[in-house]
Parts: structure tokens; C-alpha cells; sequence
């Protein structure tokens, strides 16, 4: 499931505590920008659960006669309690309120069947497998994996190598004549044969005869794992062991072995071209902004008056360090990186995102472990390393809850699978009870023939390509175990553990709030246009502009300049002539902006005289401004098309005001008078 929705799930079980008011405007006009937030909520989940303790349930409330116990009242009470804005929802009474209101709509959901929904229940399995992880020990394991590669990604390698293809289900005869291959081969190069020609004679890599194996500098991450082992295992000017990959034998000779580049810290100005209201031409700007760098205006001034990158402009453009491949623009890091000194700019650099000037601002020193460890776990957890992290899970747990080995299932399921499972169609047939053994026991839950027939039906179309039914069956049981493993420690974690119980609960109820929202209020408001309609037309007064102008902004780092260009305004000209006039050669002196603002508008002095003509020179960061008001445009009433966004949001709160009043007569809900005051006293 996307991660858009595991924030809004978040922010539905905050937004009946008062902490998230405009969860449904932003749910539809501005999900994209939520991705970022949702690892803060996984961990803040995590973080504040711990030393949650159900040992006596105690009744507060029932709703139609089912229980919610105190001690979770009191548990959400605490954890949002500083998230809380309004002061009069910390009072208990107000917060059983809202409580009370989540609860309903926790009901109203399983009432109309969303708990059974095959979505719901499959991205629920998808919650508890993540969260599990914590728990399953994977860490220790995770974390010397990690360690490893955080070695390794202070050193980049330049090597070659040699392959020979050996496909994953090749039969013995044809492995062995592969191994025995590169064998040779190796022994060839070990006796001085030059390894460049034997790579372009042999190797079976697409491209070989051209490079003769070269694979330049790489480092941590960039090979699959057993071929970066292996060269990191080889010293500089050496031939490797022969090692085996997926793709087949290889032989690799490490040429280079030197010091990873460091993280560098730059600043930039960015001028987009994806806007499609621009009113300039977006290579001139940058180009203007250039000529005005090399007459000596200030790199910030300039960033937070032009940038397009409103994050960084604030800051006088000034990024988060980063290396090589950690952003999604190679053109970005390469001219940053070819940048020599503290304080050099480059020439303008065009990306996907727009135009850039980039200012080196400092070369960092190599980070520490701990400064990269969850970068490094997470590289561990979703790469070729998974598969270590795997097997040493298993063991454990056949450690912790002890495993007994039952009949085996070659023999049987080699007769029973027929050829169609190859082409992913192959139809169970049923298993008598007199075949049907114990693969497995793990404690005391078994595994049979049938669970294994019924996994291999629900996977089988979701497998690669298989040429032989043993290699399959071999791949389906690992699989099998590896699942059943896991899910009898899910199964068990959530009877021992208390903490992992706790968090497990909001999980599905954060899922039940999202998909009853977006059934009852979001979607039906998003696709109720007359609906929307009639409430605009009745709540008009609620959505009005400010006072408009329609100009011309001339901005200019001297105050001699703007004065130029007041006269020029003041004397007819337009603001194309007074830019054509004042920018001589390739000296920018002034910067056009022409268009419709708003009172309060980011591009027009805060305190700007609202009326025609030219207006007075303005001070704004660094810069100097005058404004040529062509037109005022009064404040006046906006179209739905104007407010569409605000308007479905409010249009929304709407909606869900008079459904919650819909449950509140719906459900009987009776709260425990003596309970509700023992709880009053401890959280006094």
C-alpha cells in the first residue's frame, strides 16, 4: 500500500483528537507531499507504545452493549496529549467526547463490513509484517550486514571481470562444464595471460568484446552481493576465487582499490520550467541571475528572491549534503561535484526539475557509522543481503519454538504437480486424508501436504519462469517454511507481547478509520458535484479575494536602478522596455516579473499601496522594488473553480458533522460513571 495512505491513516486516528483539522483537503489536493511524513509516524507509533500494560481490563464505555476498556482510553489520552492544540480538549470530559466519536466510527465501519474487505485484510498482513520486524531478529543480523557495508562504502573499487553464464536451473552436467570453463580460464591469467584479451575472447558478458570486462569504479550496493564479496576479498593488482552469482561464474581482477569521495554541501537557485503560468522565459532568468552572480549580488538574496525551490530559498538555497547517487538527478551531482573550492559557482545546469546555478559551499568528512546505520539497514533489509537476513531468522525461531522435520515432499509432490504449474496454471487437486503427511512441526502447530498444495495453487502465478518442476518445488517449500516460520511467531508475538498487541490494535483501527472516511465523507464529497454546488452557493461569503492588482514588478539589487526604472514607469514605458533598457550587454541589473497579485502575495511588497500607477520604491530582503499597477481589481467573490480545493474540504467537514450525529443516534453508548472517575483521579 502506498505511504500516502499509512500518513492519512495517521492523521485520521490524530484528527478525531483535534490535532489534524484539514486531514480531508489535504488527503485529496495534496497527497504526494505526505510521503515524507509517513516513517515519522511508524516510528512515533513504536516509540510511544512502549510500557503499555493491559493486566486488568477494566470497562469504560459500551457501545450497543461491546466494551472499550479504560486502559486504552487512558493510553491515547497520554500519547496525544501534547499533540493536543485546544486547551479544552485536555479536559477529560471533552476528550472522552472525541473518543467516544473514534470509537463510533471504529463501529460504524465493521457494521458496514469494511474488516472483511479482501483490500483491508490484505494491507492489514502488510502492517503486521512490517511492524513485526522489530521483533523477529532480524536487528542483530540486519545490523552486521550493515556494518559491513558501511566498511566497504569508504572505499570504491576499480575492477574487470570475466563471466560465464550458467543458468539458474541448468542441469549438473552443464554447471560443471561452466565451472569448468572459468577455471581454465583463471589459470590462464594466474600464469600471465593478459586479462583484458581473455575477457574479450571469453567472457559471456553482453559488451565484453568492446570492454574487455571493465566495469570501472564501484562501490557498497552497486554489485549483487556474492560478486562484491568477492572483490572486496581480493587485493589491489589480484585475481579472485571464482565466485557464482545469478548470472553465472565469474573471475574478477581488482586494478584499483582508493578512497570514497566524501559528501559535499552545496547551495543552489533553481528556476522551474514545468510552470505552466510562466510569464518569462526560464533559461533567460537563470542566465540574468548568472551575469548577476558574477557582478558581485549576493548568492542568498538572489535564492530567496528567485529560487523556485522554496524549501532551500528560505534558507539562501542552501541544501542537505549528499553524495554521489543519492538524488534522482545525475546532471545535479555531477556539476556539483566538479566543483573544486568553497565558494565556486557553476554555470547554469538543466535537470528534469528546471535550471540550477550551484555554489560549493563545503566538502564534509566521511559520516560516521551511526550517522548512516538506517540508511544502511533499510539498503540491507531490501537487497540481495535479504536473503542472509532470512536464513539466520529461521534458525532462530526453530530455536525459540523448537522444529520438527516431518516426510519429505519431493517425491510425493513431483508426482502430484503436474506440468501446468510450469506455465502457472496447474488446478489442486484434492489430498486424501491416508496422503496427506506432516511436513513440519514448528511448537506446536503443523504443516501438512495440504497447506503446502494450497501455497504453490495461491503463488504459482506470481513465480518466474521455471523449466523444471524440481527446481520449483525446491524454491516453493523454502518459501513455505520461511512464511510459516514467520507467522507462527506474528501468531505467538501477539499473545506475549503486550507492546507489539497495543500497536497492532491501532494499525487496524487507523485502516478502519481511513477506508470508513473515504467511503462515507471523502469520495462521496469528491463525487457529489451537486452536492458541492449547493454548499458553495450557501457558504459564498466564505470564500472571497483580496483586493487584486494587475502589474509590473521591476526588482534590482541597487536603489539607483529602481529609481531608473520608476521614471521610465512613471514616463510610459513598459516593464519589456525598462528590462531592455537597464540590462546592457550581458550585465543584468533588473529583473521583470509581470502578472496578477494578490493583497499579501509573495511577488508585491507587504505593505504596497493598493492603487494605479507607479508605486513607490519598495525595500524587500536585498532587493529594491517598483511596482507599474496597470489595473486594481476589487476584492470581490470567487468562482468554485477559484476555491475548489478549500471548498470540497469544508464541504467535507460538513458531511462528516451530520454523519456523526447519524451514529450518535445509531449507537446506544453507555459510559461507566465510577470507572470514568477513577480515571479522572490518576490522570489528575
Amino acid at each position: 500500500m502506498r505511504l500516502t495512505k499509512l500518513f492519512i491513516i495517521f492523521a485520521a486516528l490524530r484528527a478525531n483528537f483535534g490535532w489534524c483539522a484539514s486531514l480531508q483537503k489535504n488527503y485529496i489536493n495534496n497527497s504526494v507531499k505526505m510521503k515524507k511524513y509517513s516513517l515519522l509516524f511508524l516510528l512515533f507509533v513504536t516509540a510511544t507504545t512502549a510500557g503499555f500494560s493491559q493486566s486488568k481490563k477494566e470497562v469504560l464505555l459500551t457501545i450497543d452493549g461491546n466494551p472499550v476498556y479504560s486502559n486504552e482510553f487512558k493510553r491515547v489520552y497520554k500519547k496525544n496529549l501534547e499533540l493536543v492544540q485546544d486547551e479544552s480538549q485536555k479536559d477529560i470530559d471533552s476528550y472522552l467526547q472525541l473518543f467516544i466519536d473514534y470509537k463510533l466510527k471504529i463501529a460504524e465501519a465493521k457494521a458496514q463490513g469494511l474488516d472483511t474487505e479482501k483490500t483491508y485484510v490484505t494491507e492489514f498482513s502488510q502492517y503486521r509484517d512490517q511492524l513485526s520486524r522489530n521483533y523477529i531478529f532480524e536487528e542483530k543480523v540486519t545490523e552486521g550486514l550493515a556494518k559491513e557495508a558501511y566498511e566497504r562504502s569508504l572505499e570504491e573499487i576499480k575492477a574487470s571481470h570475466i563471466l560465464i553464464r550458467t543458468d539458474y536451473e541448468s542441469v549438473p552436467q552443464d554447471t560443471l562444464a561452466a565451472y569448468n570453463k572459468i577455471k581454465s580460464i583463471r589459470e590462464r591469467a594466474l600464469k600471465g595471460e593478459d586479462f583484458t584479451e581473455l575477457a574479450k575472447a571469453n567472457s559471456e558478458e553482453p559488451g565484453a568484446k568492446e570492454s574487455g570486462g571493465n566495469l570501472g569504479y564501484f562501490s557498497v550496493f552497486t554489485m549483487v552481493y556474492p560478486f562484491e564479496t568477492a572483490a572486496y576479498n581480493t587485493k589491489k593488482g589480484e585475481i579472485s576465487e571464482i565466485v557464482r552469482t545469478r548470472f553465472g561464474y565469474h573471475i574478477i581482477k581488482v586494478e584499483d582499490r582508493r578512497k570514497k569521495e566524501p559528501k559535499i554541501s552545496v547551495s543552489h537557485i533553481m528556476i522551474s520550467d514545468n510552470e505552466s503560468t510562466r510569464t518569462f522565459d526560464p533559461k533567460e532568468r537563470i542566465n540574468e541571475i548568472a551575469a548577476m552572480l558574477k557582478q558581485g549580488e549576493s548568492f542568498e538574496s538572489l535564492a530567496k528572491q528567485y529560487s523556485d525551490d522554496k524549501n532551500s530559498a528560505v534558507k539562501g538555497g542552501k541544501l542537505n549534503a549528499f553524495s554521489k547517487g543519492d538524488l534522482r538527478s545525475t546532471e545535479f551531482e555531477n556539476a556539483a561535484y566538479a566543483l573544486k573550492n568553497a565558494g565556486d559557482l557553476s554555470k547554469p545546469v538543466k535537470t528534469d526539475f528546471g535550471w540550477h546555478i550551484i555554489r560549493l559551499d563545503e566538502k564534509l568528512p566521511a559520516q560516521t557509522y551511526e550517522q548512516e546505520r538506517e540508511m544502511l539497514e533499510k539498503r540491507v533489509a531490501d537487497g540481495d543481503r535479504s536473503k542472509i537476513v532470512t536464513n539466520a531468522v529461521n534458525k532462530q525461531i526453530k530455536e525459540k519454538y523448537g522444529f520438527k522435520k516431518g516426510q519429505s515432499y519431493l517425491p510425493y509432490f513431483d508426482t502430484y504437480l503436474t506440468d501446468e504449474v510450469l506455465k502457472r496454471r496447474w488446478t489442486m487437486d484434492s489430498i486424501p486424508d491416508s496422503e496427506n503427511k506432516v511436513l513440519f512441526t514448528i511448537g506446536d502447530k503443523k504443516s501438512d501436504y495440504r497447506d503446502f498444495a494450497k501455497y504453490i495453487a495461491g503463488r504459482q502465478r506470481f513465480n518466474k519462469p521455471y523449466k523444471m518442476k524440481e527446481t520449483l518445488l525446491v524454491d516453493m517449500y523454502d518459501e513455505f517454511e520461511t512464511q510459516q516460520l514467520k507467522e507462527y511467531f506474528k501468531e505467538r508475538l501477539e499473545v506475549e507481547n503486550e507492546d507489539y498487541a497495543a500497536i497492532l490494535n491501532e494499525y487496524r483501527d487507523g485502516l478502519l478509520i481511513f477506508d470508513v472516511m473515504n467511503k462515507n465523507i471523502w469520495q462521496k464529497a469528491k463525487t457529489d458535484s451537486l452536492g458541492l454546488e449547493k454548499f458553495f452557493q450557501n457558504n459564498k461569503n466564505n470564500y472571497q479575494w483580496k483586493q487584486r492588482v494587475e502589474a509590473e514588478i521591476i526588482s534590482s539589487n541597487s536603489n539607483d536602478f529602481a529609481k531608473q526604472a520608476k521614471e521610465m514607469f512613471s514616463n510610459g514605458k513598459t516593464g519589456e522596455e525598462v528590462k531592455a533598457a537597464l540590462n546592457t550587454g550581458e550585465k543584468v541589473n533588473v529583473i521583470l516579473t509581470q502578472g496578477t497579485f494578490e493583497a499579501g502575495q509573495r511577488e508585491i511588497p507587504e505593505n504596497l499601496n493598493m492603487k494605479k500607477g507607479v508605486s513607490d520604491i519598495y525595500k524587500n530582503n536585498d532587493s529594491y522594488i517598483v511596482v507599474n499597477v496597470k489595473h486594481v481589481l476589487p476584492a470581490g467573490a470567487k468562482s468554485l473553480e477559484d476555491v475548489k480545493g478549500k471548498a470540497l474540504s469544508d464541504y467535507q467537514n460538513e458531511l462528516e458533522k451530520n454523519w456523526m450525529e447519524s451514529l450518535h443516534n445509531k449507537y446506544v453508548v453507555e459510559v461507566n460513571k465510577k470507572s470514568l472517575k477513577k480515571i479522572k483521579k490518576e490522570l489528575k
